[in-house]
Protein backbone atom coordinates (compact mmCIF):
# COMPACT_ATOMS: atom_id res chain seq x y z
CA UNK A 1 0.00 0.00 0.00
CA UNK A 2 3.27 2.66 0.94
CA UNK A 3 3.87 1.37 -2.86
CA UNK A 4 0.70 2.80 -4.10
CA UNK A 5 0.72 5.78 -2.07
CA UNK A 6 4.07 6.78 -3.05
CA UNK A 7 2.96 6.31 -6.67
CA UNK A 8 0.03 8.65 -6.23
CA UNK A 9 1.49 11.10 -4.18
CA UNK A 10 4.02 11.33 -7.09
CA UNK A 11 1.79 11.18 -9.68
CA UNK A 12 -0.17 14.15 -8.39
CA UNK A 13 2.94 15.99 -7.37
CA UNK A 14 4.16 15.81 -11.40
CA UNK A 15 -0.04 17.02 -12.69
CA UNK A 16 0.95 19.73 -9.71
CA UNK A 17 4.47 20.68 -11.18
CA UNK A 18 3.42 20.56 -14.51
CA UNK A 19 0.40 22.61 -13.82
CA UNK A 20 2.38 25.32 -12.41
CA UNK A 21 4.97 25.58 -14.94
CA UNK A 22 4.73 28.73 -16.96
CA UNK A 23 3.00 28.11 -20.69
CA UNK A 24 5.31 29.71 -23.43
CA UNK A 25 3.45 33.11 -24.81
CA UNK A 26 2.82 34.24 -28.37
CA UNK A 27 3.07 37.53 -29.59
CA UNK A 28 1.07 36.79 -32.27
CA UNK A 29 -2.85 38.05 -32.37
CA UNK A 30 -5.22 36.31 -34.00
CA UNK A 31 -7.61 38.05 -35.63
CA UNK A 32 -10.59 37.15 -38.47
CA UNK A 33 -9.69 39.25 -41.71
CA UNK A 34 -11.47 42.36 -42.11
CA UNK A 35 -14.09 41.44 -45.28
CA UNK A 36 -14.30 44.43 -47.79
CA UNK A 37 -17.60 45.52 -48.12
CA UNK A 38 -19.56 44.05 -51.16
CA UNK A 39 -20.77 46.75 -53.29
CA UNK A 40 -24.37 46.81 -53.74
CA UNK A 41 -26.71 48.05 -56.11
CA UNK A 42 -25.93 51.58 -57.91
CA UNK A 43 -27.33 54.17 -55.40
CA UNK A 44 -28.85 56.82 -56.38
CA UNK A 45 -29.72 60.43 -54.68
CA UNK A 46 -33.53 61.51 -54.09
CA UNK A 47 -34.98 63.24 -57.06
CA UNK A 48 -35.53 66.94 -55.50
CA UNK A 49 -37.52 70.08 -56.93
CA UNK A 50 -37.59 73.74 -55.79
CA UNK A 51 -39.86 76.18 -56.72
CA UNK A 52 -39.48 79.80 -56.26
CA UNK A 53 -41.88 82.90 -57.43
CA UNK A 54 -39.12 85.99 -57.87
CA UNK A 55 -39.73 89.10 -58.68
CA UNK A 56 -37.05 89.95 -61.35
CA UNK A 57 -36.49 93.58 -63.22
CA UNK A 58 -40.17 94.53 -62.20
CA UNK A 59 -41.39 90.95 -63.78
CA UNK A 60 -43.11 88.26 -62.06
CA UNK A 61 -40.88 85.22 -62.42
CA UNK A 62 -40.50 81.52 -61.57
CA UNK A 63 -38.09 79.91 -60.70
CA UNK A 64 -37.96 75.80 -61.09
CA UNK A 65 -34.84 73.44 -60.42
CA UNK A 66 -35.15 70.02 -61.01
CA UNK A 67 -32.45 67.41 -59.72
CA UNK A 68 -33.34 63.91 -61.17
CA UNK A 69 -30.38 60.62 -60.90
CA UNK A 70 -29.64 59.87 -64.92
CA UNK A 71 -28.99 56.53 -65.77
CA UNK A 72 -27.58 58.07 -69.15
CA UNK A 73 -24.72 59.13 -67.60
CA UNK A 74 -21.17 58.02 -66.71
CA UNK A 75 -21.77 56.20 -63.03
CA UNK A 76 -18.55 57.20 -60.27
CA UNK A 77 -17.26 54.26 -57.99
CA UNK A 78 -16.05 54.88 -54.80
CA UNK A 79 -12.89 53.37 -53.11
CA UNK A 80 -14.70 50.12 -52.14
CA UNK A 81 -16.07 49.99 -55.28
CA UNK A 82 -19.77 51.15 -54.73
CA UNK A 83 -21.23 52.31 -57.87
CA UNK A 84 -23.57 56.27 -58.27
CA UNK A 85 -25.75 57.72 -60.70
CA UNK A 86 -25.15 60.56 -61.46
CA UNK A 87 -27.32 63.74 -61.61
CA UNK A 88 -29.07 65.99 -64.13
CA UNK A 89 -30.13 69.42 -62.90
CA UNK A 90 -33.05 71.23 -65.02
CA UNK A 91 -33.34 75.01 -64.34
CA UNK A 92 -36.63 76.65 -66.02
CA UNK A 93 -37.38 80.49 -65.30
CA UNK A 94 -41.08 81.04 -66.23
CA UNK A 95 -43.02 84.32 -66.98
CA UNK A 96 -45.94 85.17 -65.35
CA UNK A 97 -47.83 84.38 -68.47
CA UNK A 98 -46.34 80.67 -68.65
CA UNK A 99 -44.09 80.86 -71.37
CA UNK A 100 -40.63 79.97 -70.58
CA UNK A 101 -37.48 82.28 -70.59
CA UNK A 102 -34.94 80.16 -69.57
CA UNK A 103 -34.89 76.02 -70.07
CA UNK A 104 -31.31 74.32 -69.50
CA UNK A 105 -30.24 70.96 -68.04
CA UNK A 106 -27.07 71.02 -65.96
CA UNK A 107 -24.60 67.82 -65.64
CA UNK A 108 -21.09 67.18 -63.96
CA UNK A 109 -19.83 68.12 -67.48
CA UNK A 110 -20.55 71.75 -67.14
CA UNK A 111 -18.74 72.59 -64.49
CA UNK A 112 -15.39 69.88 -66.02
CA UNK A 113 -13.06 72.94 -66.21
CA UNK A 114 -13.81 73.49 -63.00
CA UNK A 115 -12.69 70.30 -61.35
CA UNK A 116 -9.74 68.32 -60.51
CA UNK A 117 -9.05 64.98 -62.02
CA UNK A 118 -10.42 63.43 -58.84
CA UNK A 119 -13.76 65.05 -58.99
CA UNK A 120 -13.79 64.27 -62.71
CA UNK A 121 -13.91 60.65 -61.90
CA UNK A 122 -15.57 60.39 -58.54
CA UNK A 123 -17.42 62.98 -58.44
CA UNK A 124 -21.37 63.56 -59.13
CA UNK A 125 -23.35 67.00 -59.69
CA UNK A 126 -25.04 66.91 -56.25
CA UNK A 127 -26.88 69.94 -56.01
CA UNK A 128 -27.98 73.62 -57.29
CA UNK A 129 -30.31 75.60 -56.00
CA UNK A 130 -31.05 79.06 -56.44
CA UNK A 131 -29.73 81.60 -53.84
CA UNK A 132 -30.43 85.32 -54.62
CA UNK A 133 -30.74 88.14 -57.51
CA UNK A 134 -28.32 91.10 -58.39
CA UNK A 135 -29.38 93.05 -60.72
CA UNK A 136 -29.56 91.69 -64.10
CA UNK A 137 -28.60 88.25 -62.94
CA UNK A 138 -30.03 85.61 -60.95
CA UNK A 139 -27.43 83.24 -59.22
CA UNK A 140 -27.63 79.89 -58.23
CA UNK A 141 -25.61 77.83 -55.76
CA UNK A 142 -23.80 74.17 -57.46
CA UNK A 143 -21.92 71.55 -56.07
CA UNK A 144 -19.80 69.03 -57.72
CA UNK A 145 -18.77 66.29 -54.70
CA UNK A 146 -17.85 62.82 -53.51
CA UNK A 147 -21.21 60.82 -52.97
CA UNK A 148 -22.32 60.19 -49.51
CA UNK A 149 -19.46 62.19 -47.97
CA UNK A 150 -19.02 66.41 -46.86
CA UNK A 151 -16.58 67.02 -49.39
CA UNK A 152 -17.75 68.87 -52.44
CA UNK A 153 -16.26 71.96 -54.65
CA UNK A 154 -18.79 74.82 -54.81
CA UNK A 155 -19.58 77.39 -57.73
CA UNK A 156 -21.89 79.32 -58.29
CA UNK A 157 -23.70 79.77 -61.66
CA UNK A 158 -25.33 82.65 -62.81
CA UNK A 159 -28.22 83.88 -65.43
CA UNK A 160 -28.54 87.01 -67.19
CA UNK A 161 -31.88 88.85 -68.28
CA UNK A 162 -30.50 87.60 -71.79
CA UNK A 163 -30.25 84.26 -71.32
CA UNK A 164 -26.16 83.99 -70.69
CA UNK A 165 -24.97 81.66 -68.20
CA UNK A 166 -21.71 81.88 -66.43
CA UNK A 167 -19.95 79.34 -63.93
CA UNK A 168 -17.40 80.20 -61.56
CA UNK A 169 -15.89 78.61 -58.20
CA UNK A 170 -17.97 79.85 -55.48
CA UNK A 171 -14.76 82.10 -53.52
CA UNK A 172 -16.84 82.93 -50.75
CA UNK A 173 -14.37 81.40 -47.94
CA UNK A 174 -11.73 83.38 -49.31
CA UNK A 175 -10.20 85.97 -47.48
CA UNK A 176 -8.85 88.38 -50.18
CA UNK A 177 -12.16 88.26 -51.89
CA UNK A 178 -10.82 88.90 -54.90
CA UNK A 179 -11.54 86.09 -58.26
CA UNK A 180 -8.48 83.98 -59.39
CA UNK A 181 -7.18 83.61 -62.66
CA UNK A 182 -8.87 80.63 -64.36
CA UNK A 183 -11.72 80.28 -61.98
CA UNK A 184 -14.63 80.75 -64.58
CA UNK A 185 -16.14 77.98 -66.81
CA UNK A 186 -17.41 79.22 -69.85
CA UNK A 187 -21.21 77.75 -71.14
CA UNK A 188 -20.61 74.88 -72.91
CA UNK A 189 -23.30 71.71 -73.41
CA UNK A 190 -23.01 68.71 -72.04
Amino acid sequence: MKKLVKIVFFSMLAMLIASCSEKKKHDDIIAPKAEKPKPQAPVRMQEYSQTTDIKWLNKDYQVEVKRQPDDSLRMVKDETGQKYVDNRITVRIIRADGSVFFNKSFTKAAFDKLLNDDYRKTGILEGLVYDKMEGNHLFFAASVGHPQTDEYIPMVVTVSNLGDVGIKLDNLLDTTGEEREGDTADDEDE
